[in-house]
Formats: structure tokens, sequence, C-alpha cells
């Protein structure tokens, strides 16, 4: 007779699309599904999505994930996009929708992090965003007077799904130290900074009490159940947002650890056990495990590729085939900061396109060069890391030789030579294209007791060595003029 199944739902609740995948008792993935939903953008530099999107887009997930397989789920963890923010009342309904981490209508309101005499540094150890929940919410406050009066919860993304799987029972109304840390408004350890919430003029009813991501944060209600084909009663994990659950799904584990991810943005993360030292330009949050990761974070990796790609009128196939067929241009330069960039430079003004070109350049070299700007901008964070690590070690040396690579945007093998080549490390991509998702099945196996926090680790997925770096010093003069050049330009685009 066969023993009974033992599945682990993973929900990633991510910017674009949400994606389920069941993980088993040995942490392998079982099956995955996805589904993709559109932004809202009801004014200029708004980015907004209604709920109840979210939610549809898990029932039909789920649907497509094997029946006999769902039936088998012992329990549910949570992946999220971070930043963004929903205010809900006290039975979890959203009052208005979702305001998303590419939203910018809160940027004349950073003023509020200036630290003044005796105040907390808690949230200024890390780089303010306009679409962090923090400056957002400051901006309901002084917008829309009765959303905010009739608030009870201001949750992260991931925290109302769990919510509204629970059934708005209390106890699955949490958040976790990994996405508070991200909200601009919780002290470095991830802690909600009441000092500085009260100083912003929030009211402090509205931060959901914290409890570790692998926690056991309420049950599916039954109603959910059904809409999902899952049993009701099943454990909910707190969950994680999506770049530690990325991490904790990718394996990495000792101190030192680096990740690459590409997508919309590009992350590179690197874990540790410690606090690392606050560093402009960096961001240091809580990881899924109850550690720590330094994190420089680029907004500009796919977003810009496909901006490219759709000005030059290529289809992807054409545009890999042509701009790694084309000679690099030693004057050509694309910056990709189409919508300001994080990391290294916290610039929201900042602005991109191509400067340096020549009347016999070709289609294929402007793309080329598109793949190189993106390309740099990651070496610019990776190079703000290494900084941080040798500043923090007394040392000179650069480390950071090795990156394991995740995410739908690097899968081109010459893409991969290129990011290499560029970063100057060894790219060893992870057997796990679901990294996130993965990740929150995991703390899904946590927190019905399945695993303890400390035994994921031997559950890491294996990694092929992809791509070695190469010494190309005509590249190194290419970067060094990337550098030059927004340096230079940086002063064209003043913040609105």
């Amino acid at each position: 007779m066969n023993a009974p199944l033992t599945r682990f739902l993973g929900i990633d609740l991510g910017t674009g699309s949400l994606k389920v995948a069941l993980v088993d008792e040995a942490g392998v993935e079982r099956a995955v599904a996805s589904v993709a939903y559109t932004l809202d953008t009801p004014q200029p530099g708004w980015a907004e999505i209604d709920v109840e999107r979210w939610w549809r887009a898990l029932v039909d997930a789920c649907a497509r994930l094997p029946e006999d397989e769902r039936a088998a789920v012992k329990g549910i963890g949570f992946s999220g996009q971070m930043h963004g923010v929903v205010l809900t009342d006290a039975a979890g309904r959203a009052l208005r929708p979702a305001m998303l981490w590419p939203d910018t209508r809160a940027h004349a309101l950073l003023d509020g992090w200036q630290l003044g005499a005796g105040q907390s540094d808690g949230a200024a150890s890390n780089p303010v965003a306009p679409g962090m929940a923090g400056p957002l919410l400051r901006w309901v406050m002084q917008n829309e007077h009765a959303i905010a009066d009739a608030a009870q919860w201001a949750l992260q993304p991931k925290d109302w799904l769990r919510l509204r799987l629970a059934g708005a029972a209390q106890d699955a109304c949490v958040a976790d130290p990994s996405d508070a840390c991200a909200t601009a408004l919780a002290a470095p350890d991830g802690a909600w900074d009441f000092a500085l919430i009260e100083r912003l003029g929030l009211p402090a009813r509205w931060f959901a009490p914290l409890a570790a991501s692998g926690a056991a944060s309420g049950t599916l209600h039954a109603d959910a159940a059904r809409a999902l084909g899952v049993p009701a009663g099943v454990v909910l994990a707190t969950g994680a947002g999506d770049t530690p659950c990325a991490a904790l799904g990718s394996g990495l584990h000792e101190d030192g650890d680096a990740l690459l991810t590409t997508g919309t943005g590009g992350q590179i993360l690197v874990t540790a056990r410690t606090a690392p030292p606050a560093r402009r330009g960096l961001h240091r949050y809580r990881s899924a495990s109850g550690g720590w990761y330094a994190m420089a974070a680029m907004q500009n990796v796919g977003v810009a590729l496909e901006a490219a790609r759709g000005w030059l009128a290529y289809d992807w196939a054409q545009a890999y085939e042509e701009a790694f067929a084309a000679p690099p241009s030693p004057t050509l330069t694309f910056l990709p900061y189409l919508s300001g960039e994080r990391s290294p430079w916290l610039d929201p003004a900042a602005r991109g396109g191509w400067l340096g070109a020549g009347i016999g350049d070709t289609r294929g070299m402007l793309m080329r060069a598109a793949f190189e700007g993106v390309a740099f901008a990651l070496r610019a964070g990776l190079d703000a890391l290494r900084e941080a690590n040798a500043g923090e070690h007394g040392t000179s040396d650069a480390a950071i030789a090795t990156l394991k690579l995740a995410g739908g945007g690097s899968v081109d093998p010459r893409w991969r030579q290129l990011l290499a080549d560029t970063l100057g490390a060894r790219l060893d991509a992870i057997d796990c294209p679901n990294a996130a998702t993965r990740g929150a099945a995991l703390l899904g196996g946590v927190a019905c007791g399945h695993w303890r926090i400390d035994e994921l680790a031997a559950l890491a997925p294996a990694a092929t060595r992809v791509a070695q770096a190469r010494e190309d010093a005509a590249l190194a003069q290419r970067y060094a003029r990337f550098i030059d050049l927004y340096g230079r330009v940086r002063t064209w685009f003043p913040a609105a």
C-alpha cells in the first residue's frame, strides 16, 4: 500500500503574477502553477491593484494543481512582494486598492525620515523609497481622511492574503520581521518602531503583532478551503517577504552566501548571522530563518530590457540573437534607469537611455548596449556590497566571488556569461526555478511541525555552475564609462 501523500503549499504573491507550488515531505517541488494580472495606474506615478484580483488569481492557480495533491496539503506558507500596503477594516476587508512598491505618489513625503536631535534611527538605517508602506501611509493620512479613520489594519500584501484565507480570524492578523523591515517603519531588528510611527502621525493600531516567519498564524477557513480544494483547518505559516523566501528556497544558509535574482528588478543579497552595518544605498533586513541579509536592490533589470526590446521592435529571440552577435561599441552606453534607482544611488529621479551612438551602429549594437547597461547597474550594486563587506572585515578583499543565480530573467547562456564577466563572479544556477514559492512552502512545513527552521539547510537544492568570470579589459573600460556617464547626467533630472 502506498504511503499517504504529504504536501505543503507555497503561495508567492508577486507584483505581476501569483504563483503556487506543492512541495513534498522531502522538500521537492511536485507541481506549480501561476496566474498573471495587471496593475492599475489611475494617475501618473500610482501603482495599485484591487485585492480581489489577487484572490481570484489564487483560486485559479490552485485549480491548476492536481486535485489529489491539493487534498494532501498539511501546511500553507506565504511569500509576498515587499513594501506595499493594504488598508483594511477590522474584518480584513480592503478599504481601497492596495498601493504597491512601484508607486511614487509619496515622493515628496520622505522628509519624515530625516533625523533630528533625539529621534529614533531605526528606519533610517535602511534606504527609504516612496513605494514603501511608511511614505504611502503618510500620503493616505494627508489625502484620504475617511479611509484613514476607518482603517483598523495596514497590512503587507501577503499578510492580507493570509488573513483572507483564515476568514479574518484574529490569530492570523500578524506581520513578520522580514516584511516589517521593509516598511520604513521598523527598527533594524524588524520590530515596529512605535516612536517613529507616532512622530509620523500614524495610528499605532494599524500595525499587526509580529510573529516568526515559520510560526503557525491561523488556520484555513472552511470557505477558503472549498475555494482552493485544500482541507479546512490546515495550518497557515506567517510567511516572509519574497526576497527572504527566495533565499530560503535557494538554500542560502552559510554566513556570506550570496544570491542574484533577476526579474522585473534585480536583487543581490548576502546572508549574515548578525546585523550587517548600515550603509547608504544598501538594505539590511531580517531573513525568513531569523538571521539577516544585506541587499542591493536595482529597479531596472527586466523592465529596462523589455523597454529596449520594444523600442527596437524585437521579439525576444531576435533580441538575444542580434545583441550577442553584435560587436560591443566602445562608445555606446545605455543607462537603464528608466524608473529611478535604489541601490547604490538612492536616486528616484534618475533616468536612462542611449548615449554615444554612431552613424554606423546597428540595432543589434543598441540592444547589446542595453544588456550591458543592465549588467553594469547590477555591478554597481554588487560593488557597494563588496565595499561594505570589506569595510566590515577591515580588509581590501572584495570577496563575493560566487553568486547563486535565480530568477526567470537569467536563463540565456550568453546573458549569463555577460553577467559573470561584468560582475567578476562565478554564477551557479539553482535547480529551483520557483525559489520564493518553494521557500514559502517550506515555511508551511515548519508551521505545522514537519520541519524545524534549522533543518531546512539540509534541503538545499542543487546548483550548477553556468558561467565563470573572464578577464575582459574592454568590458571593464565600458563599465568605467557607464559609471562616469551616470555621474555626469544625474543632475539633469531633478526630483519633482
